[in-house]
């Protein structure tokens, strides 16, 4: 009987090796998988792909999850409220992607807010997260990576399959209504325009802040943002229900924004 100990205490110390394991990983994939948010408005299908690999059909007051990745349809718009009560709207044809989102009330320390615009555009109100901790707000796109500072601010990135053509980084709209389902006219690259606050976008190239009633334009990652004197064609028309209790209209943001508006209903 006495050499039967040894056997047991090995027995129980593997035990508990692998009760730590399972603990691990149940709590990481308790991690992965937090809510963070809800899809507060939506006017057609969003998909939802899960850092599992699922993917699931989304509807109003579905809940979203720190890894999901989001994809909009063709003629979708897609808002998404945030736990710090912060905004995203998603433009049609938009992949979108939750990297990392995490807010407490009484834990500023633990805040994280970073996303990845892989394709497609949107709109960022700030929430509380990013009112008191500015620096934790990350967008990454393909062209370079945005932070805040204290913003209501749109972004679109025109991959080249998707450009309708290769003009300037400043060109003059077409005249006439567009459909707002559709790419805009705009060059390969990411177009930024703030509403309120200011943001600051950074790549291999450089760094350019830009604050309200400003647009920008940055041509890919190894070049250097730049100011845009005037709006390139940028459209953001959500339906009027997505917009409400925004701020103050974009045409009274500043003379760059008077000269030529982005279609969004801003209040």
């Amino acid at each position: 009987m006495k050499n039967l100990r040894p056997n047991c205490t090995a027995i129980e110390a593997l035990a508990r090796t692998l009760l730590c394991a399972v603990l691990l990983l149940a709590g990481g994939a308790a991690w992965a998988g937090q809510v963070v948010g809800v899809v507060e408005h939506l006017s057609g299908p969003l998909m939802d792909r899960k850092a599992d690999g699922t993917v699931k059909v989304l509807a109003a007051k579905s809940e979203v999850e720190s890894g999901d990745t989001l994809v909009s349809e063709k003629n979708t718009y897609a808002q998404i409220r945030f736990i710090d009560n912060s905004e995203i709207t998603l433009r049609p044809g938009t992949t979108f992607k939750i990297d990392n989102f995490a807010y407490e009330a009484d834990k500023p320390d633990g805040d994280s807010a970073a996303f990845s615009l892989v394709k497609g555009g949107l709109r960022s109100i700030t929430g509380l997260l990013g009112k008191r901790n500015k620096e934790k707000f990350q967008l990454k796109t393909p062209a370079a990576t945005i932070g805040i500072r204290g913003t209501t601010f749109i972004a679109h990135w025109v991959d080249d399959a998707s450009a309708t053509k290769l003009p300037t980084p400043t060109p003059t709209p077409a005249p006439g209504p567009v459909n707002p389902a559709l790419a805009p006219d705009l060059p390969p690259g990411l177009h930024v325009a703030v509403l309120d606050g200011m943001i600051v976008v950074t790549n291999a190239g450089g760094a350019q802040s830009f604050p309200a009633g400003q647009f920008g334009y940055v041509p890919s990652g190894t070049r250097p943002p730049v100011v845009v004197p005037q709006n390139p064609g940028l459209k953001f028309t959500p339906p009027q229900a997505f917009s409400s209790g925004i701020g103050g209209p974009l045409a009274s943001q500043g003379p760059a924004a008077q000269q030529n508006t982005v279609d969004c209903i801003v209040r």
